[in-house]
């Protein structure tokens, strides 16, 4: 159980990672 709460803790973090460098990329472009 543990390693699922981890696994999201971790999911959680990359996402808001790749959504940070999306909105970063779109600024450059646009």
């Amino acid at each position: 159980m543990s390693f699922v709460v981890g696994f999201g803790r971790h999911f959680a973090f990359i996402l808001v990672l790749f959504i940070l460098l999306v909105i970063i990329l779109s600024t450059f472009v646009i």
